[in-house]
């Protein structure tokens, strides 16, 4: 970690108290936002809400004295933690003033251990903007503290400080700051937030929506053009649908995320990308979902897919093999989206075959993070399973990976494909290719090797592409061949 730039640092600026802003910039977030996604649903958040028509600060303090915030799990601003720490070192007062409710003001200070002093808001007065500067020029008096903060609220306190400390803030507003006064101090340690909020929308999942157009083939009907059109647009509404439930999934997860070793690096848990962006950009992702969902002739069962996320999302990732049974569910819905759009109905092979062979995707989804986590660990965050489940969760998987593979041989073996391929009988090896591919899975999941999601991990390994060249070669030969 390199040193922030010291601007201007005379000695006679370095004995004045140095008062801390709490949102955006001790915390790379917004603590009235972490305690909202942290409250449990119940009855008390409509009395939460309710203050909202009372005052700013009456609302602010429901929300603190109801979430149960985990100061610990917050993402803090190091590089700021760090020179607060060397001022500290030198005998400089550090008083933490912030907008946020003097409950979570508290429980930060108190886990930080560094502040003489906390100044906030108290269910009566919200310290912000004009009325901080006051509160703190009337302690203080005119020009007697440095202050830290980051946002255009922010202002008028740097016009009440002797100088400022520029805290990750925008171009705008540190160009405001200078104009105001001296600058004491600029730390700026923010990543890219679009680059944040494209990997919060994960669009390398969007390969499972490829499932849409599975239809269209199973059916013999790749000739036919509106099926495809229809059926892209059936693809892009899962897609944004799909990535838009990512977000509400990262915002009601932060807590969970932060703990695990992982996923505490996602974008809304490390506070790379402001929590507000995520709740924004998640409902206008749902939109355009929803617009494309009616082109694609399919909004209800976009609407049924959107349901059975959040429902997944909330509490049913909680219920052991209710989780995972979702989790094949979901991705059949795409199935029969795609069927919906292009005017192909699922067949009853595809859905038996897909219904086993997701659930065993499912399964080596949830023993791929049992794997991942510590051997001090007895279980996953907001999960239902422990590591000694890992074995028959196994053995369910596999027991899936076979009930698929004895459905695709029965399908092989129907007289209705027989009607629709000249060469039947080629397509017998396609069932020990699939084994084999499931089998590799299982194998690479109990290794260690897998990531927590098989598909992603699939569309990188260059023997599920051998597998599937192999598939589209025997499926082509017993399309076009006769066997004599």
């Amino acid at each position: 970690m390199k040193p922030p730039a010291t601007l201007e640092n005379s000695p006679a600026v370095a004995l004045l108290p140095l008062c801390v802003d709490l949102d955006g910039t001790i915390v790379r977030s917004d603590t009235l936002l972490e305690g909202i996604f942290a409250l449990p649903l119940n009855a008390r958040v409509l009395w939460c809400f309710s203050g909202l028509f009372l005052s700013r600060a009456v609302f602010k303090k429901r929300i603190a004295e109801s979430c149960n915030l985990n100061p610990s799990l917050l993402p803090y601003n190091q590089e700021l933690l760090a020179y607060l720490q060397q001022q500290k070192a030198v005998g400089r007062s550090l008083i933490l003033v912030t907008a946020a409710d003097i409950t979570t003001a508290r429980l930060v200070a108190g886990h930080l251990e560094i502040f003489d002093d906390v100044i906030a808001s108290d269910g009566a007065e919200n310290v912000k903007g004009r009325t901080k500067a006051a509160i703190l020029t009337s302690r203080f008096g005119e020009k007697g503290f440095v202050y830290a903060g980051n946002s255009r609220a922010d202002l008028p306190v740097w016009r009440a400080a002797n100088s400022a400390v520029i805290v990750n803030a925008s171009r705008n507003v540190a160009g405001a700051a200078r104009r105001i006064g001296a600058v004491e101090t600029q730390i700026d340690e923010r990543p890219s937030q679009f680059a944040g909020i494209l990997r919060a929308m994960r669009p390398h999942q969007w390969i499972k929506n490829i499932l849409v157009f599975v239809p269209i083939i199973t059916a013999h009907a790749v000739r036919d053009v509106w099926g495809w059109v229809h059926a892209l647009f059936a693809f892009l509404a899962f897609c944004a649908t799909a990535s838009g439930i990512y977000l509400v999934n990262d915002l009601s997860d932060l807590s969970a995320d932060r703990r695990h070793p992982r996923k505490r690096n996602r974008p809304f848990a490390s506070g790379a990308v402001p929590l507000h962006f995520g709740v924004i950009i998640a409902i206008w992702l749902l939109g355009i979902g929803l617009e494309l969902a009616i082109l694609g002739k399919i909004l209800f069962i976009v609407l049924t897919y959107a349901v059975m996320s959040i429902a997944y999302s909330a509490k049913l990732k909680e219920m052991p093999l209710v989780d995972v049974f979702m989790l094949a569910a979901l991705y059949t819905i795409r199935l029969f989206g795609g069927g919906q759009s292009s005017g192909y109905a699922v067949s009853f092979w595809l859905l038996a075959f897909s219904n086993f062979i997701f659930l065993g995707l499912a399964l080596v989804k949830r023993v791929a993070e049992l794997k991942a986590i510590g051997p001090a660990d007895s279980n996953i965050a907001r999960r239902g399973y422990r590591l000694t489940d890992i074995p028959i969760l196994q053995m369910f998987g596999c027991g899936s990976a076979l009930a698929a593979s004895v459905v695709l041989a029965l399908f092989v073996q129907a007289e209705a494909t027989a009607e629709r391929y000249a060469s039947p009988s080629i397509l017998w090896g396609l069932v020990p290719l699939m084994l084999f591919w499931q089998f590799r899975l299982w194998l690479a999941t109990t290794r260690g090797n897998m990531r927590d999601d098989p598909i992603t991990y699939a569309a990188g390994d260059w023997v599920t592409w051998l597998v599937g060249v192999a598939s589209l070669i025997i499926l082509v030969a017993a399309k076009s061949l006769t066997l004599r």
